[in-house]
């Protein structure tokens, strides 16, 4: 009896980490948003050094997550504005806190909301960014033509990952992937769904040693 209890005691929390993993609730989930600001540091700086942030741009990040990718877009966009959004209260809480500054002085806003309806007009954004959160996201293609539609023309879409499929190390991720119910691309898969959007010069890139993916768009003007 005693050992049943353990497995439905492990199982439950396995489940709860997930569910905090896929969308972040409560207080634990507030620490587990400020968690993932420290272990996603490297990776987003990474993916954000392929990416050319004019000063003046309308920037908006997409998962925004614990904010720390909306805090290093406005410094990148110094002139100009970013946006974040998340379908985590618990995350925007957090995004708010960790950018109150920039909120204060204008220069950033964070909301509740999803990408499956993006709350902005077509066209508002020079670039739109999307760290280590698509795994979730509900349609992944219509998702991606949502993005399309914010984009200005000549605007730019950056997805990094920390995982793709076929990475260094495919063994581990194709155990857990699935076991969070995450989508799982291939190199080529990314590219496909970014061009099957409608974006172009659409390419991938990947840090040496490392399972991380870079996938950048752009749209036609």
């Amino acid at each position: 009896m005693l050992i049943v209890l353990r497995i439905v005691v492990a199982v439950g929390l396995a489940a709860w980490m997930f569910r905090q993993v896929r969308k972040p609730s409560g207080w634990l989930g507030k620490r587990t948003v400020r968690a993932m600001n420290m272990g996603h540091a490297s990776m987003t700086d990474w993916g954000l050094g392929l990416l050319t942030v004019p000063r003046n741009a309308a920037v908006l990040d997409i998962g925004c997550g614990g904010g720390r990718t909306v805090q290093k877009l406005a410094a990148l966009a110094s002139e100009g504005s970013v946006d974040g959004i998340d379908y985590s209260a618990a995350s925007v809480a957090v995004s708010r806190d960790t950018n109150a500054r920039e909120i204060a002085a204008g220069r950033v806003r964070i909301q509740e909301g999803s990408v499956a309806a993006l709350p902005f007009p077509d066209g508002t954004f020079d670039v739109v960014t999307a760290v280590e959160t698509h795994y979730y996201w509900p349609d992944l293609p219509a998702n991606v033509r949502e993005i399309r539609r914010v984009l200005k023309p000549g605007g730019t879409f950056a997805l990094i990952a920390e995982t793709y499929r076929g990475g260094p190390f495919r063994l581990l991720y194709g155990i857990v992937m699935p076991l969070l119910g995450a989508a799982f691309l291939s190199d080529q898969e990314h590219q496909d769904l970014l061009t099957k959007a409608g974006l172009t010069e659409v390419a991938t890139s990947h840090r040496s040693r490392k399972n991380w993916i870079c996938a950048i768009g752009r749209k036609p003007l």
